[in-house]
């Protein structure tokens, strides 16, 4: 299996979502042989696009996050709420893999997504909770993830949820709780 492993936390050594993305790699590695490219867009941050950059003939960076893209079986993608939506080092990495012509095309009945046989986890990190009650409407994240990948294709995507992390230790265990129970279920 090959894995494309993204991490866009800032809080690199507390983020929730970094803790979660090792822990779905883990439990996947358990199962199978397993090759890896990981890209920390903290780290190492995608700059956001520019009209230059998707108008030129040469693209290289395009290219070569869509190949990464394109090649996985699977894509861990760790996706902390910032603000009620992701991290804009993730946004930046959606903006260079959703490419006309490429990922998806235009047709007469509408956009069609050229991403197939694709299994993503995205590893949610979240200091409320947001998944339920009046709180839910304020959900950029998952939704806007689920939405974008579905566009180019990827519709067999799994959401691994830690809530309530800056609201006190119970409820932080207890989000850690559910999340390590869906990785194991895994």
């Amino acid at each position: 299996m090959k894995v494309l492993h993204l991490d866009s936390g800032i809080f690199i050594d507390q983020s929730v979502s970094r803790q979660l993305t090792r822990d779905i790699l883990s439990q996947l590695k358990n199962n199978q042989e397993t090759t890896v490219v990981y890209r920390d867009l903290v780290a190492n941050p995608v700059d956001h696009l520019t009209a230059e950059e998707l108008l030129a003939e040469d693209k290289p960076l395009i290219n070569e996050l869509v190949q990464e893209l394109f090649d996985a079986d699977t894509i861990i993608i760790g996706a902390p709420m910032y603000n009620f939506t992701i991290p804009t080092q993730l946004k930046a990495w959606i903006d260079r893999v959703l490419q006309a012509g490429v990922t998806f095309k235009y047709t007469e009945q509408g956009p069609q997504g050229l991403v197939k046989d694709k299994k993503v986890y995205i590893a949610s990190g979240r200091g409320g909770i947001y998944s339920e009650g009046d709180m839910q409407a304020l959900d950029h994240q998952e939704s806007y993830l689920k939405q974008a990948l579905s566009f180019i294709g990827i519709t067999d995507v799994t959401v691994v949820r830690a809530e309530g992390m800056n609201m006190g230790d119970e409820p932080r265990q207890q989000g850690f709780e559910q999340a390590s129970k869906e990785i194991a279920a895994i």
